[in-house]
Parts: structure tokens; sequence; C-alpha cells
């Protein structure tokens, strides 16, 4: 007598999803013959008709449809079966300290944390958000096992002796714009067109990065200053001025607001680094690494 089977689930689900035999065999990489006998057994292990054939396709029946329901659920719970399973294997375990100034919170951090949760599902994750000067001293306190910090031009020197960096990102600064701005379908944009534009400028701590007008500018024109980047990015979208922003969070930015890069050969740049202790241990050096993935997808 014919059963319900996973892979016998697996390939209604496709059939579902794609709307004939002939698309869900390709996606499985099976024949269509194959895929055909998979619904006849199914079909037999039920007791139900789960497919009607249609000028355009197929289509499932009320009893398909119920099938492809729990297909779902099955396949999921087998999967996270699997995870489970793999994850015995994997030795990291415990926690470990992460912290970030705010712009590597949008989008850096967020993203590392979730690479973790897949990679090393046993071990816990702690975040700090502060300035760069608590980071460093967290750091070397060993308050924190990692510590991700900008270094670089219009930044203070820091002080990084005792500490190991890892650098991470290369990416840049660039420019918030509105939607409909003149510059707003722009990938880059010289410097120079930049001159006029009107600045919704940050108050940073001392020691922090303080984003204003973009830097080799001289005499900017400020529109507002105000603390957040929720502030700086809503004044943005509402037209009131562009601001400047890490590339590493622009894809963070809300609707109604663009990015684009800056050519300024005057610039000699930023980059984002980790910090951790000279000798990391296995943990700390798992979230440099994922916070290294995770940025070579966000150039």
């Amino acid at each position: 007598m014919a059963e319900v089977t996973l892979e016998g689930l697996r390939v209604c689900r496709e059939i579902a999803l794609h709307g004939s035999f002939t698309a869900a065999a390709l996606s499985l990489g099976y024949s269509q013959p194959a895929v055909s006998r998979q619904v006849a057994a199914m079909e037999s292990a039920v007791g139900y008709r789960l497919f009607v054939r249609e000028p355009r396709g197929v289509s499932a029946t009320p009893a398909g449809a119920r099938m492809v329901e729990h297909a779902a659920r099955i396949l999921g719970a087998v999967g996270s079966l699997h995870h489970d399973l793999s994850a015995l294997g994997d030795k990291l375990a415990g926690r470990v300290s992460l912290g970030a100034f705010p712009a590597a919170m949008a989008v850096l951090v967020p993203r590392t944390v979730a690479r973790l949760a897949v990679d090393h599902p046993a071990l816990v994750v702690t975040l700090t958000e502060s300035a760069t000067p608590s980071l460093l001293r967290d750091a070397r306190g060993r308050r924190l096992d990692v510590a991700v910090i900008g270094t670089g031009s219009g930044l203070p020197d820091y002080d990084l002796d005792g500490l190991r960096q890892h650098r991470v990102y290369a990416g840049d600064l660039c420019v918030a714009v509105p939607e409909g701005h003149r510059l707003s379908g722009r990938a880059e944009v010289a410097v120079g067109e930049l001159v006029d534009e009107r600045w919704i400028a940050g108050t940073g701590s001392a020691g922090d990065p303080q984003f204003a007008a973009w830097p080799t500018l001289t005499d900017p024109v400020i529109g507002f200053r105000v603390r957040s980047w929720h502030a700086r990015l809503g004044l943005v979208g509402a037209g009131l001025g562009v601001c400047l922003l890490p590339s590493l969070s622009a894809q963070a930015v809300p609707a109604g607001v663009h990015c684009v890069r800056v050519d300024d050969p005057a610039w000699a740049g930023r980059r984002t680094v980790a910090v951790t202790a000279v000798q990391p241990d296995e943990a700390a050096r798992a979230v440099v690494a994922a916070l290294r993935a995770v940025a070579s997808e966000l150039v």
C-alpha cells in the first residue's frame, strides 16, 4: 500500500507553487514522469485526487490544497530538525558581547547577529550601542569581546594599544537626498555638485564621528542640527535638506530617501574595523568572520 512520503509532499508543494508538473520537475531536477508517479502514489495513499488539469497548467483540488498546506508545515519541521541536529556538532556555545557605533547598528550588526544565529545557534550574542570611546574602554576592559568602530579621515586618532584591528568594511560616506532631488537618480556625483546644498547635521558626542556636511566642503549651509539618525533622515525625506551617511547603513534609509556616492579626490576616506583582544577567542573570531561576510554583501 502506498504511503505519504516526504518526497511526495515536496513534489505536491512544488506543483502547487509552479502550477504545472513540468515546472515542478524542472525545479526539483526530476523527469516529468517521475513527478507524475509521485503524485499518483500520494493520491493512492490518501484516497483523493490532488490535482486537476486545466488549459494553462494544473490546479489543486480541495484535498490537494489541504495536502499542500500540511506539506509546508511538515517540510519546515523536518528542515528545523536537520538544523538542530547539525547544531549539535557546533562547538561554539555560551555568550559573546558585540558593541558598535549607531550607524553600524542599522544594517551591519543586525544581519551579523542573524547570520550567527544560523551558523552558531548555541552562541548567545549580547549587543551594546555606544560612542566609540565607550566601546574602546569596554573592549580594553574585556566587557566587550568585539567592538565595531570607524577609523580614518576626520576621526580622532583613537588609542588602540593592546587591541587588535580587523578590517571589516571598505565602504565610505555617502549623501542621502530626498526623492525628486536633482541628484536622486544618480549613483555617484562629483563633490562640486554638493556646494550649494542645505545640510541636515548631526550633534554627536565628543569623540564620535561628526556627521555634518561633506568633510571637504568649506562654509557649508547647515539647515538643522539634530541628534538621531531617524530625525536626520526624516528631515531629508521631507525635502528639507541632504545629510551625510555611512554607506554601510545606506540600505536602512526610509522610503523617499536615496543615497549617492561622492567622487572627491581630496577625501582620504574612512573604514569600519572590528576591535578585539590581541588574541581573540573562538567566539570573537566567529563574530568577526560574520561581520566580514555580511559587509561583503553590502559593497
